[in-house]
């Protein structure tokens, strides 16, 4: 597949295999592309190659076909899956070793990339065609690259992600019925994903200075989440432990750490007020969900990982963490570079994140997801 094109396929394909694995906050941001595709090109059937953990939230999209594949599974096990069919068009949305080799399994003419900028390991080996160069931009930006190659320009940034009444009882037996008189919610995530050389979480202690405001000045109730690794499990009874010191003023929380699925997790996230998280899939879902994301980004820039929406709200450290740490000026960096330090986010004060907070709890609520 040496020879590549960019390749506007104007014409409209029967069957088009979108090819995103992960994670939850990639594949949020890939919705809208969904939805930009189902309004533009009705009669193309759209097919989902997608993670388990990742379907368990959007396995149920309306007009999308879903398959799941396990990145430990082989290329045997998809290509079983997907059985004699043919695609005409597969978008390969991920440039990972793991996903391109995957997506071998996937049987189309055209087989549609990243552009040459934003391509790495091997990507290229496995498509045909690219999207067009793109400047350097929001990661949705590259994923809306892939309806312009189809000749696309418009985009609808709708998300429409079901939650079942499963989800909505379990909210309401877990906080309160959704009818009752109940403080609004302020939703923490502390932890980001568990990866090498991270460095995204921030200190227990400034989240539980932080809920405590929420509580004191907005009479938000905090509601503490995460999965069910040990390292979210300890960080949720840190942030308890630092809470419970204010004994002269008890802050209402409820540590749900462990306890909830993705769609009950994104059930919660839209009857909340706010969410608060670090660089992680909470900070996306709570766009998809309609709610507003203070964002706490020191290690990333969230002009390319941040919040599709509403992104006045973050609390941006990274040009800071880049002078202190690459010794640079974020304009003389590669785009989308990690600040991979352990003191990154530490720039980041409980000053900075009440100060968004006050200003969204000012900001009426129709207005708080503008652009």
């Amino acid at each position: 597949m040496g020879h590549h094109r960019s390749h506007s396929t104007e014409s409209q394909p029967e069957r088009l295999c979108l090819f995103r694995l992960s994670a939850i906050g990639d594949c949020c941001n890939i919705v809208p592309i969904v939805r930009t595709l189902q309004t533009h090109r009705p009669e193309t059937r759209l097919t989902w190659v997608m993670g388990q953990t990742e379907a368990s939230l959007l396995g149920d999209l309306d007009g999308v076909e879903i398959i799941t594949h396990e990145k430990n599974n082989g290329t045997g096990t998809l290509r079983r899956q997907l059985g004699s069919r043919r695609f005409d068009v597969l978008m390969l949305m991920q440039v990972a070793l793991r996903a391109g080799l995957a997506s071998r399994a996937v049987r189309a003419p055209v087989r549609l990339g990243f552009d040459r900028s934003r391509s790495r390991d091997g990507h290229g080996l496995f498509i045909n065609r690219r999207i067009p160069p793109l400047t350097p931009g929001h990661v949705t930006d590259g994923f809306f690259g892939f309806c312009e190659a189809m000749g696309v320009r418009d985009r609808t940034l709708r998300w429409d992600i079901p939650i079942p009444k499963a989800a909505h009882d379990a909210v309401d037996r877990l906080v309160c019925p959704h009818d009752t008189a109940a403080p609004p919610l302020l939703v923490l995530s502390p932890c980001s994903s568990d990866r090498f050389r991270n460095f995204r979480n921030w200190p227990a202690e400034r989240y539980a200075c932080v809920a405590r405001h929420a509580a004191v000045h907005h009479g938000l109730q905090v509601v503490l989440t995460g999965g069910n690794s040990e390292i979210e499990r300890a960080y949720g009874h840190s942030i308890e432990r630092e809470l419970g010191k204010y004994s002269n003023v008890p802050v209402p929380n409820l540590n749900l750490i462990g306890q909830t699925d993705l769609k009950t997790l994104f059930a919660l996230i839209q009857r909340a007020t706010a969410v608060i998280a670090p660089d992680s899939g909470p900070v996306h879902m709570a766009v998809a969900a309609g709610t507003p994301a203070i964002g706490l980004y020191a290690t990333s820039n969230p002009n390319r990982t941040g919040p599709v929406l509403g992104r006045n709200w973050v609390v941006n450290a990274y040009p800071e963490a880049v002078r202190r740490f690459l010794r640079r000026d974020v304009d003389a960096i590669r785009w989308g570079r990690r600040v991979r330090d352990p003191g990154a986010m530490e720039l980041i004060t409980p000053s900075m994140v009440t100060e968004r907070l006050d200003q969204l709890m000012a900001t009426p609520v129709g207005e708080r997801l503008s652009r």
